[in-house]
């Protein structure tokens, strides 16, 4: 499994709890690195179990699809790309990308898990971006859930940019 914009490893550990054999995990703060090695460490998980990049992930990305590395799973959590609809075209193009190389190291049947904590992106927007961002990449795949914010996220009538956690669990056709 592929771990990116890890963070402190809170989706890691999960995987290691599910069973992942092994999470290669990459964030580009060096801080946060060691904190989910330590958070790995804590849940008592053997350390060849999970690898860590100090990294930019767009650049591994990049990197993985020119090597023809593959994963089962792959988790795209980025920071905030669009903290308002101002930036919703910026932020597209962004997560357009990091969806579509991701895509392309994605093993057939393999499963993306994808989210977006930008307000200025609506959930039919994220949802348009990832599938052209598989048509761009030559993939098509289920979405098997769409993940939004947990009953400790409300959401008023009038302001609808407070949806701002959503997801795709994405599995890649074979």
């Amino acid at each position: 499994m592929l771990n990116c914009y890890c963070y402190t490893g809170g989706f890691t550990v999960a995987a290691l709890a599910g069973g992942a054999a092994h999470v290669l995990s990459i964030d580009s703060s060096a801080p946060a690195i060691a904190k989910a090695q330590e958070n790995v460490a804590l849940n008592g998980f053997a350390p060849e179990r999970a690898g860590f990049m100090d990294a930019d992930v767009n650049a591994s990305l990049r990197q993985f699809a020119q090597e023809g590395r593959s994963f089962d799973a792959i988790v795209l959590d980025p920071p905030k790309f669009a903290p308002t609809v101002a930036h919703a075209e910026r932020a597209a193009r962004a997560y357009k990308d990091i969806n579509r190389l991701a895509f392309k190291i994605l093993e057939p049947g393999g499963v993306l898990f994808t989210y977006s904590c930008s307000g200025g992106i609506s959930p039919d927007l994220f949802h348009k971006i990832v599938a052209s961002a598989g048509a761009d990449a030559g993939v098509d795949g289920f979405i098997s859930e769409r993940m939004g914010g947990a009953p400790d996220h409300p959401m008023t009538m009038t302001f609808p940019e407070g949806e701002y956690l959503k997801g795709l669990v994405v599995m890649r056709k074979l």
